[in-house]
């Protein structure tokens, strides 16, 4: 058993992400291409939000290698730059675990879909499995814990992922994504999709992004019961319902909205959707309550909502010292120390 079936067997394990989404929001990454050439252009930058994700509670820096593969990298001109982005995205997320004085804190590799995989194309599946290679020989060579396999909207291309991963000798997490028809690309249900993913011997199955807890939950509920490994379970952080069941589906439709006509809210107009951190308190609870034990959020993520999560889970992080106390409030608070005055105040606020 490795390190990540020790942790799971023991309690539940709270992975961040979200760095895409954290980083453009700070301006030091661009939306819609989404590479992460923060990485080299300001690694500071990085390291501050893997411990800010680390004071928060999660237990796993992942490395941020997300959409760094070579097509990605192809489109922005700067495919001679992938080995270097990825060997430094590994030691970033090694150098903040090594922070952790508790030394338990796990590190992630982390491939992801390639937008380049096609079901009937041989030629599109060798492309892929021999950037999937290159990406698990330098998280190998870099001694992650365990590889975070993620996104995968075609159950074929997890494989791929998978398969690459096993040659490599290293545990895994593997996760579907389903958009707004429920299923993948190729017409699988993610339980079904799961069950097969398990069955080719993946140490841990489920889904990340694109859905929010409301939408995600029933589906996860439904590889719960298809799968006997360990689940994984992280959703965006987005007010996604029935009607909107993806955060690329959702529109905002208020009136002050001031977006173009023909512009999505996604992604960077999401804002009047986020979840509250006491929201993803609830998914977490949620999870435990459902034995989905490998949790956390995606894209649009923030520590706030990772502190939350731990605090729920009965955490106390570094960051809950700083957790909110509106007892202190000088209207809102019921502090003995507070005027009465302000306090009557409150009705007028």
């Amino acid at each position: 058993m490795g390190i990540l079936q020790d942790r799971l067997t023991a309690g539940t394990v709270l992975c961040a992400e979200g760095y895409l989404f954290e980083l453009e929001r700070r301006g030091y990454l661009q939306a819609g291409a989404f590479v992460p050439e923060v990485v080299l252009d300001y690694p500071d930058a990085v390291s501050q939000l893997h411990r800010d994700f680390l004071r928060a509670g999660s237990d796993v820096m992942v490395a941020f290698t997300y959409y760094a593969h070579r097509e990605k990298m192809r489109i922005i001109g700067k495919e001679h730059l992938i080995e270097p982005l990825q060997k430094e995205a590994l030691r970033l997320a090694k150098e903040a675990a090594a922070e952790d004085k508790s030394g338990k804190v796990m590190v992630a590799g982390n491939i992801c879909n390639t937008n380049i995989y096609l079901p009937d194309d041989a030629d599109s599946h060798r492309e892929v499995r021999e950037m999937f290679d290159e990406q698990v020989t330098w998280a190998a060579e870099a001694g992650v814990d365990f590889m975070l396999l993620e996104t995968f909207s075609w159950y074929g291309e997890a494989l791929l992922a998978l398969q690459a991963a096993q040659q490599a000798g290293l545990e895994t997490v593997v996760n579907v994504v389903t958009h707004s028809t429920g299923l993948l690309r190729d017409g699988m249900s993610p339980a079904d999709a799961c069950k097969q993913l398990a069955d080719a011997g993946a140490t841990v199955v489920g889904m990340n992004c694109c859905r929010g807890p409301a939408t995600m939950l029933p589906q996860l509920l439904e590889v719960r019961k298809a799968v006997s490994c360990p689940v994984a379970g992280l959703p965006v952080p987005y007010r996604t319902d029935e009607t909107n069941p993806s955060m690329q589906s959702l529109e905002d439709h208020h009136p002050q909205c001031c977006l173009p006509a023909d512009m999505r809210s996604f992604p960077v107009a999401l804002d009047p959707f986020v979840c509250t951190r006491y929201e993803m308190a609830k998914f977490a609870r949620d999870c435990a309550d459902n034995d989905i034990r490998f949790i956390g959020v995606c894209c649009g993520g923030a520590p706030h909502h990772v502190r939350a999560m731990a605090e729920e889970l009965g955490r106390q992080p570094e960051a809950s010292k700083y957790s909110a106390d509106m007892s202190k409030h000088y209207s809102l608070g019921t502090n003995a120390a507070l005027l009465p005055e302000n306090q009557e105040f409150k009705k007028s606020l």
